[in-house]
């Protein structure tokens, strides 16, 4: 009998299994009785908080300031480079966290901008990272992450608001492509490192809405990056993905054209604007790890089940198929919902082993 990490490793290779695996990311399963079941069952623990890499930045100094109003919990922080202070605030909001600001204010945070960036200093972790896998055991896979894309980490990471990454990458473009090509070099650092960690597989990037970059950005400045990522990672045996969870269907022959090996946090219809069939024709070549659609956690158990059974009689074949939970589930559903999609998943194993001979 396989572990649980061992059954997600054979779907990640496209190999036989009874049925299709069922992972949670480690932030979505509270410790509880409903969670030992379902890992007795085979439910792999997504473990994406031990990285393998650290990250210093020697010439900056950070501060924070930690304030209150009524029951909520503010944390302001300072970023002190040579040529100008950023600061962030964020609200803690338990899982998560909510900005209310993010570092660029102004074009005269440019300097700062591309300074801060440019001090990053990358150190592997690879022991700390053993340990954590070993400690922990065959129930859970641990991955590995090269952060988001160059263009990416601008849009929807701590340095600017969308909003301001739309008006600037109209208004001054010259100075986002600046902070692009910093990044760029960065990521390049990080490859090798990533590469020759313990680690099996790790995500590059992702949250990419296709509405705002559109195609034509999405091949321009985003391609290049994950296929020379992929080139590193295939060389010494790893595996790459991305975590594209929305709307796909503007760069899906763009994503097919990719040397990802697989896409991740898929959420096929109703809750985005492709199938799992139409997913599987547009990627054939790539195992299809699944986020498993939100708004169907709301219907009852037995039409859960029924949904599992359904999404997954779409394909032909099962094979590189992963079931995943990568999104909150409404509150009070998690645990007769997960039951639910578990019980999908081996009663179709069982009724139609040929789609995973």
């Amino acid at each position: 009998m396989s572990t649980p990490r061992e059954q997600v490793e054979r779907a990640l290779r496209g190999e036989p299994l009874p049925h299709v695996p069922f992972t949670m990311y480690e932030s979505k399963i509270p410790q509880c009785t409903t969670e030992r079941e379902l890992r007795n069952r085979g439910l792999c623990i997504v473990q994406r908080d031990v990285p393998v890499h650290k990250v210093h930045r020697p010439n900056v100094k950070v501060t924070q300031q930690v304030y209150w109003e009524g029951e909520r919990c503010f944390t302001r922080t300072f970023y002190e480079t040579p040529v100008g202070t950023l600061s962030t605030l964020g609200e803690d909001a338990g899982f998560t966290t909510w900005w209310h600001e993010r570092m660029f204010k102004g074009p005269d945070d440019y300097a700062a901008l591309r300074f801060l960036i440019d001090d990053e200093v990358y150190e592997p972790t690879y022991d700390t990272f053993r340990r954590a896998e070993e400690a922990f055991g065959p129930d859970a896979i641990f991955r590995a992450s090269f952060g988001l894309e160059p263009l990416q980490a601008l849009i929807s990471g701590s340095y600017l608001r969308m909003q301001d990454f739309c008006i600037e990458w109209m208004d001054r473009r010259d100075e986002i492509l600046a902070l692009y090509a910093i990044l760029v070099e960065k990521r390049r650092q990080l490859y090798p490192i990533i590469a020759a960690s313990p680690v099996s597989h790790a995500n590059y990037g992702g949250n990419v809405v296709p509405a705002v970059i559109g195609p034509h950005v999405f091949e321009q400045y985003y391609v290049e990056h994950y296929n020379e990522a992929a080139e590193i990672m295939h060389r010494h045996g790893k595996l790459i993905g991305c975590h594209f969870d929305a709307d796909s269907r503007l760069i899906a022959e763009a994503i097919a054209s990719t040397d990802l090996d697989y896409i991740e946090a898929f959420s096929p219809a109703p809750d985005t604007d492709m199938t799992l069939a139409e997913a599987r024709a547009a990627w054939p070549g790539k195992v299809l790890w699944l986020n498993f659609p939100s708004s169907v956690h709301l219907r009852n158990d037995a039409e859960v089940e029924a949904f599992t059974v359904d999404l997954l009689d779409e394909l032909d074949n099962c094979r590189g198929v992963i079931m995943g939970i990568t999104e909150d589930i409404p509150e009070g559903r998690w645990q007769d919902s997960c039951r639910a999609i578990m019980d999908g998943l081996e009663r179709h194993g069982r009724e139609h082993p040929e789609k995973y001979a």
